[in-house]
């Protein structure tokens, strides 16, 4: 029996590989099409990409027609006539070299793009001849159609994927357009559709004769599906405009549902320059414009200190923990010592409570109250790691999981932080005090801001913030509609509130009212320091506003960071104020304030650690260059005959 299994076995395994290689080239020919056969021309069909619209159903972005040069080096006719080529195309001699000998590098045999993005102007000359020019053929696309100027930041852009990208997912081939930063990245597959492909045959002499197996293996493009954003692009183009000779973030959100409203970053630019054959030299000089960063996404990427709006959290940390009641009072002499020779400033004076700590912006009252969670505990890294975890659970210092590709984690102090800062241990709450205003350690994103404030409009729960609204024919992801409650009791919440409310009222921001819409809010200045000459060097300090509206049932909350700019009821204030009323009027009755913040320039300030060069798109740029976008130095607005001013100016420093 052994004699016979051996055999038997070897026989049968045999005979199984014969048949599978009979089936394969004989009876199943598909195998033949995922190689470089010369007698199969694959040709793609590239759907329309799908079009993106605003929360209200406008029109953000759409397709243009676009034609693509493709080459199969192999195939060029030895007797080209290069230099009539070139003047068709209008490209050098030594640039045709060049592109010849990239499309030989991907594959001889396989068609890779010579020349993208043609329009219809430039494609027609070359249609009449094409002909003539063996080996080339054209491959129409779809590029992006923007039908507003602002919003680049949270489109991104279509661009050619690279090599690595090639590596990593075989749907793509060299020239294909793939979605990079913003939701044509995060959304890319839902919004690119699939291609299609027909097989040509071709006979011995290279010419076409038809279908390949009669169409049998040929596939139809499938166009990718629309998607609504949570935006609403009347105050996206809004707050853009704010931000003019500006640098800085303004991130707007729906408190009951997560969803983004706005997320500006200034600079900005139009995002119709990253279409069509100049987008290689426009993404150019975006990239190297190292000073405006007109590319770099302040909303989602800058970490600041907070400043005084973190004082809402440590209140509320120290409510939680008992240590502090609404009654509870500290005496402030403009500031408080808290060790030999340190001495914490404050503008304040007299005894303050949680209420008048948190509208006139107390320093002294929300270090005591600090110091006294921290002191709670017998051991200070504990009382770290407990008010952390607090602090946490309002979704800061980690990666927020929205649905943008680009982000960072800000960062909340823990005892390991002050493990590495103070490796021989020893210290205690005074050693850590300025945490408890938004300074020492702690930093913070715009977004994550704005989140903070949308959790405390809620009273102590959020969604993760978003930017998807809807797409056609499938649902959100779930994350997005899933609540996340703090470590705080909803009790607290209240009286944090009231104090927020009247900061409008009676406190640092009594100049920003709007009539009829109850804010809530509060200022901030963050310290803003900068290396010049190689020395440590203070600058003017960074303004912050955070606010929400309504007071009760709140449908908007955000967070406005104005680099540079002074005193939070300067410029950030204003500009908070000015973003309420568009959302829930549609309209300004504030002109006053419009008008001192669309002619507040901040240049000035900006020039001290970087004077304006050739290179800065901010200011430098020719009024009719296409780079203008928004960040060009407007002409004074000149107040309407009609406009007063609705409240005196009494700003108070926060």
């Amino acid at each position: 029996m052994r004699k016979v299994l051996l055999p038997t076995i070897i026989i049968i395994a045999a005979s199984l590989l014969v048949i599978r290689i009979f089936y394969l080239q004989v009876i199943d020919d598909s195998f033949k099409l995922k190689s470089e056969n010369n007698a199969i021309k694959k040709v793609y069909d590239y759907p329309e990409r799908g079009y993106i619209y605003d929360r209200n159903g406008k029109l953000l972005v759409a397709n243009q027609a676009s034609y693509d040069i493709m080459v199969i080096p192999r195939e060029i006719k030895k007797d080209l006539n290069i230099a009539e080529f070139c003047s068709l195309l209008n490209i050098t001699p030594e640039e045709y070299q060049k592109r010849i000998e990239k499309a030989k590098v991907y594959s001889p045999r396989l068609p890779s793009v010579f020349l993208s993005q043609l329009n219809k102007n430039e494609f027609a000359a070359f249609q009449e001849k094409i002909r003539k020019y063996g080996g080339f053929y054209f491959q129409k696309r779809s590029l992006r159609d923007y039908e507003v100027d602002y919003g680049a930041n949270i489109f991104g852009s279509i661009t050619q994927v690279n090599e690595s990208q090639l590596a990593k997912n075989p749907y793509y081939n060299s020239g294909d357009l793939i979605g990079r930063q913003g939701v044509e990245e995060s959304y890319e597959e839902i919004l690119r559709g699939i291609k299609g492909v027909k097989y040509i045959q071709k006979d011995k002499y290279n010419r076409e004769i038809g279908s390949y197996k009669e169409g049998k293996y040929d596939t139809i493009a499938v166009a990718g599906e629309d998607i609504n954003l949570t935006i609403d692009a009347e105050l996206q183009k809004y707050g853009e405009e704010l931000m003019i000779n500006k640098r800085g973030g303004i991130v707007a959100i729906e408190p009951k549902s997560g969803e983004i409203l706005a997320l500006i970053t200034a600079p900005s630019y139009d995002p119709g320059i990253l279409v069509g054959r100049q987008r290689s030299k426009n993404y150019t000089l975006l990239y190297n414009d190292s000073i405006a960063k007109p590319l770099y996404d302040r909303g989602l990427l800058a970490e600041y200190p907070p400043g005084s709006p973190f004082k809402i959290l440590t209140g509320l940390v120290a409510l939680q923990e008992g240590v502090v009641n609404e009654q509870t009072t500290f005496m402030c002499h403009h500031g408080f010592s808290y060790g030999r020779g340190r001495f914490m400033k404050c503008h304040g004076f007299g005894p303050h409570q949680l209420h008048n700590g948190i509208y006139n912006s107390c320093n002294t009252y929300f270090a005591q109250a600090y110091m006294l969670t921290i002191n709670k505990y017998a051991n200070p890294g504990k009382a770290v790691d407990i008010w952390s975890d607090h602090i946490k659970s309002f979704g800061l210092g980690q990666f927020m999981g929205y649905d943008l590709p680009t982000g960072k984690r800000g960062n909340i102090p823990t005892s390991k932080t002050y493990k590495r800062i103070y490796p021989n241990g020893g210290w205690r709450s005074t050693a850590i005090v300025s945490n408890a205003i938004g300074q020492g350690e702690v930093l913070m994103t715009p977004i994550q801001l704005a989140n903070m404030m949308a959790t405390v409009a809620n009273q102590g729960y959020y969604y993760t913030p978003h930017i998807i609204k809807k797409i056609e024919g499938e649902k959100i992801d779930q994350k997005f509609t899933t609540k996340h409650v703090t470590s705080i009791d909803q009790k607290y919440f209240p009286p944090v509130i009231s104090g927020l409310f009247d900061v409008y009222n009676k406190g640092t921001a009594y100049a920003l009212r709007v009539d009829g819409i109850d804010i809530c809010g509060k200022t901030g200045t963050a310290e803003n320091f900068a290396k010049i000459d190689g020395k440590r060097t203070q600058l003017k300090d960074h303004s912050i506003f955070v606010a929400f509206a309504p007071k009760d049932n709140p449908k908007i909350a955000l967070a406005v960071m104005i680099e540079n700019g002074g005193f939070g009821a300067t410029v950030a204030g204003p500009i908070a104020s000015l973003m309420i009323e568009k959302y829930l009027r549609k309209k300004i009755t504030r002109t006053d304030l419009e008008i001192r913040v669309l002619n507040k320039s901040l240049a000035a300030e900006y020039a001290k650690v970087a004077p304006p060069n050739p290179a800065s798109i901010i200011e430098s740029v020719p009024k009719d260059s296409v780079l203008r976008a928004k960040i060009i130095v407007p002409k004074p607005v000149v107040p309407k005959p009609e406009a007063k001013k609705t409240a005196v100016d009494t700003t108070k420093k926060n």
